[in-house]
């Protein structure tokens, strides 16, 4: 089995340290600058539980190098996939899957949902770059669960959880899915095969779509996005109207709202993923986890006043800092965006 990360940062890196030890899965990277320098050289060395774990698997920052692949694996940042899609379709062959392992709304959201089929999301893939480029057909949906950040070039750290959660788009146990997922366990991962991956990618963003752009924009760490009363109560108006759109787009949620912020409490004083990019000078992730939410509740006539104005306030502290890219247009300018729904 023959699989490649593409991106192999703190989730890849993380992939990469448990599926090397896989018999039968011949591994490789693409990665690029000090950190795959650092890797060529000495390996990648992941720390976790107090120990220290190398791996040294094949790595490069050109693909074409690499040959068709069974499964490519993106560990791309939702912006950074769609500015890459061409190039990764070197590592295709016919049957290869490519699994997504994004934060937010998912560019192949549409395929194969009854009464959307023909739904495309701009501010997810603008000009249907990674539509056209990868194919839905060969995506496979991965919510991924576990913390992980790089240390230094070629360190990856594990502060908790193990689970990827894959799932077809048409709710399928496919052979694929199924191979998969054993390489995964072998690994060291938990990783079921759902057949309603799109519930699970709205459990996981019902709390990101909240908790970083509020973290963003006040500095503030998980524990008091969630607790903090009235931040508290922004985030319970964000995500009351995120469910109403998901449900409007056949989604069912397994926790409710006040269990969903209650947990993120428990997780402590953590920095969300957007507040350390924030702090780290690099582009902020905010079309995946909000901009495609607005764009989903006009398609289905559900108004979204609360995330409106975050999601306004938060692309604006992006432009100022120049870390949104410059490709995206405000929200306004999507309101009626170029999708064919239910065709």
């Amino acid at each position: 089995m023959r699989i490649c990360i593409y991106g192999a940062g703190a989730i890849g890196g993380y992939l990469a340290a448990g599926l090397s030890t896989v018999e039968g899965v011949e591994l490789s990277l693409v990665a690029r600058g000090p950190h795959l320098a650092k890797i060529q050289q000495s390996g990648l060395k992941l720390l976790i539980n107090g120990e220290e774990r190398v791996c040294r698997p094949i790595a490069t920052n050109d693909p074409a190098t690499l040959g068709p692949q069974d499964y490519v694996i993106i560990g791309l940042k939702a912006h950074q996939a769609w500015e890459t899609a061409e190039q990764t379709r070197v590592l295709f062959g016919k049957d290869t899957a490519v699994v997504t392992c994004q934060n937010g709304v998912p560019w192949w959201y549409g395929y194969g949902l009854p009464g959307f089929e023909g739904m495309r999301l701009h501010s997810v893939d603008p000009d249907n770059r990674q539509w056209n480029a990868i194919g839905p057909e060969r995506a496979i949906g991965c919510v991924v669960y576990p913390a992980t950040d790089i240390v230094s070039p070629g360190v990856v750290r594990h502060t908790y959880g193990d689970k990827f959660s894959l799932g077809e788009p048409d709710g399928s146990k496919s052979e694929r899915c199924r191979k998969l997922s054993e390489a995964l366990e072998a690994g060291g991962f938990d990783a079921p095969v759902l057949d309603d991956i799109r519930s699970e990618i709205w459990l996981k963003l019902w709390g990101n779509l909240c908790f970083n752009p509020i973290s963003a924009l006040t500095r503030a760490t998980l524990d008091i996005v969630a607790t903090q009363p009235d931040l508290r109560a922004l985030s319970v108006k964000m995500m009351s109207e995120a469910q109403a759109i998901a449900t409007r787009f056949g989604a069912s949620f397994r926790v409710d709202i006040e269990k969903r912020i209650n947990g993120a409490a428990r997780v402590g004083a953590h920095r969300t993923s957007m507040l350390q990019d924030l702090e780290g000078g690099r582009p902020l992730e905010i079309d995946a986890l909000l901009t495609a939410v607005q764009e989903m509740g006009r398609l289905v006539d559900v108004e979204t006043p609360y995330i409106d104005v975050v999601l306004g306030l938060v692309q604006q502290l992006g432009r100022s800092l120049a870390i949104y890219p410059a490709f995206r247009q405000p929200a306004a300018e999507v309101a009626q965006p170029p999708l064919m729904v239910g065709t």
